[in-house]
């Protein structure tokens, strides 16, 4: 495989990221040769949900989408709060527009469908017995929702949560075979 091919835009919420969804995704695809380099709204030390801290050099202002053949954006009630915006909108649009793969995990997938990136496309999300907002957000913005762990549709790979770890990642490396 290409290694050019193999470069992955990890973003993270600079606050309540997701720790598993970061760390566990990031080390099973640099075990499978993956270059991931880590993006967030701010640079600095990123503090996860429960507590995980991983050192951030990038902002997302400083994607180039050319350099990448995937974004993936990491869970977690930061996610909304921290990603969830125009300039997230824009670089996704701008990826989809060349045919990069977007991957999402757990909320994430609520921004690439508030990006427009999802109509008509079989996606899954996180949602609870108490809380089914953010497949409520798929649905109003044109997307197919799917009850699975982890969905492709083309170009796009989502997964529910935390417990879709490893399904996740499998699906991410199987676009690659």
């Amino acid at each position: 495989m290409n290694q050019k091919k193999k470069k992955i835009a990890m973003i993270i919420a600079s606050q309540e990221f997701r720790d598993e969804e970061c760390f566990e995704t990031k080390a099973i695809l640099e075990d499978q040769d993956f270059k991931i380099t880590l993006f967030s709204d701010k640079k600095g030390i990123a503090i996860g949900r429960f507590g995980g801290e991983i050192e951030v050099k990038k902002t997302l202002n400083e994607i180039n989408v050319d350099d990448f053949n995937c974004l993936l954006f990491v869970g977690g009630g930061g996610a909304l709060k921290y990603l969830d915006n125009d300039l997230s909108y824009k670089i996704i649009n701008e990826a989809n527009s060349k045919s990069k793969v977007l991957a999402a995990i757990c909320i994430a997938p609520v921004i690439l469908a508030k990006a427009g990136t999802l109509k008509n496309r079989k996606t899954t999300v996180w949602s609870s017995n108490l809380d089914k907002s953010a497949i409520e957000i798929l649905k109003d913005n044109g997307a197919i929702y799917v009850n699975e762990d982890a969905v492709i549709d083309k170009n796009i790979i989502t997964a529910s949560g935390p417990l879709a770890i490893q399904e996740f990642c499998k699906k991410i490396i199987e676009v690659y075979e």
